[in-house]
């Protein structure tokens, strides 16, 4: 088990450092400069704003000064806001987007679950028609579109939610539902095609010869064995859900990761888009690790196979 903790520690620190790499070399790649829209600054000033941020040194040089930074996880100033420090934004968005993408995780795993299951076990019935129908849906409709109805029905017209803000809990209800409604959709679908093979395996219908109830038979054999696939794609749905908060951050004016990182986008401000990269990087292949130890511990013939070698 160390082994393998460490063998993933290790592809763990090299995707990041991939990732830094390719976010650097993409930003400087595209033309223009974060002050070249200051039309009138004078030259002078111009010239003295790349000497302080460092932009006027050679390419790998500013390369490698913003790898020992991030090493002690000093992210910079802002381009833009020089008396806000990329550290300040992230201690104050990264909460916000954490509350919101955990809530949409719950909410697509709960509900996905449910009507995944459900939908197995009524089989070609008007709730497993239902279920596929609200699947399709989230899989069909983009969470932008779901957003802007969800704000245009649930909060102007009926006036249910509030919107712009983030404050109480109702304000965190239409976002968290929009943005998971698409993995809610893969679940469910993936949770229903699992419970359908795994009902038919043979160590079920043993289950069911024994007499056991079928509820324990359900829940004890049937659901956790068909919970398989659908931790496999965990990391992948988790992926989804934190980058299609870019967008529902910035439908709902949240002050999130997401909204830092499309602000930082537009003002070509470096620190702030490397700075939000490498947290989003860091995130994602922490929640990835901890998928596949779930995974081992769900089937240990799994953890068997991994020891012997």
């Amino acid at each position: 088990m160390l082994r393998y903790t460490l063998n993933r520690l290790k592809w763990a620190i090299i995707t990041v450092w991939a990732v830094i790499t390719i976010t650097f070399i993409i930003m400087h790649a595209v033309p223009g400069n974060p002050f070249a829209r200051e039309g009138t600054m004078p030259p002078a000033v111009y010239e003295n704003l790349q000497r302080h941020f460092g932009l006027d040194k050679p390419l790998i040089q500013q390369y490698f000064d913003y790898l020992i930074s991030a090493l002690h996880f000093d992210f910079g100033p802002s381009l833009k806001s020089s008396s806000i420090t990329v550290n300040d934004y992230i201690a104050n968005g990264l909460p916000v987007s954490i509350h919101l993408g955990t809530q949409a995780l719950i909410i697509a795993i709960f509900f996905g679950l449910i009507l995944g299951v459900v939908a197995s076990l009524n089989r070609n019935k008007w709730q497993d028609y239902l279920s596929m129908i609200i699947a399709i849906i989230g899989i069909s409709v983009p969470s932008f579109i779901l957003a802007t109805l969800f704000i245009n029905y649930l909060a102007v017209e009926f006036k249910l939610f509030p919107v712009a803000s983030w404050k109480t809990w109702k304000h965190t209800v239409l976002p968290s539902v929009a943005l998971s409604m698409m993995p809610l959709a893969f679940i469910a679908r993936l949770m229903r095609t699992s419970m359908l093979e795994v009902m038919s395996q043979d160590y079920i219908l043993t289950a069911k010869a024994k007499g056991l109830r079928k509820s324990g038979i359900i829940v004890k054999h049937a659901i956790r064995n068909a919970l398989l696939p659908v931790i496999t794609i965990l990391g992948i749905l988790t992926a989804n859900i934190i980058t299609g908060s870019f967008i529902i951050e910035n439908i709902f004016g949240i002050p999130g990761m997401g909204e830092m990182f499309v602000k930082g986008i537009f003002n070509r401000d470096y620190p702030v888009i490397l700075g939000s990269t490498i947290v989003y990087s860091v995130i994602l292949i922490f929640l990835v690790f901890l998928v596949d130890v779930a995974y081992t511990w769900i089937d240990p013939r799994i953890k068997v196979t991994g020891e012997s070698k």
